[in-house]
């Protein structure tokens, strides 16, 4: 189980750099405002999944002791 969450946590962290790329990319073009503002928005909610992932695994691992 923790490696599946380990995979899914790097998965997440993947979708962030991603949407955080695309996000920047839009923005320096001079794109819609609108889609910009969507991305971060989208880019917070994955970091948030990716996070609650992390801990997880270090829950179910029990690292940190």
């Amino acid at each position: 189980m923790s490696g599946f969450t380990s995979v899914m946590a790097l998965i997440f962290m993947g979708l962030v750099v991603l949407v955080l790329i695309r996000g920047l990319f839009n923005m320096m073009k001079g794109g819609d405002g609108n889609l910009s503002n969507k991305l971060m928005r989208m880019r917070i909610l994955l970091q948030a999944i990716a996070l609650a992932l992390i801990m997880l695994t270090l829950w179910l691992t029990g690292g940190g002791r």
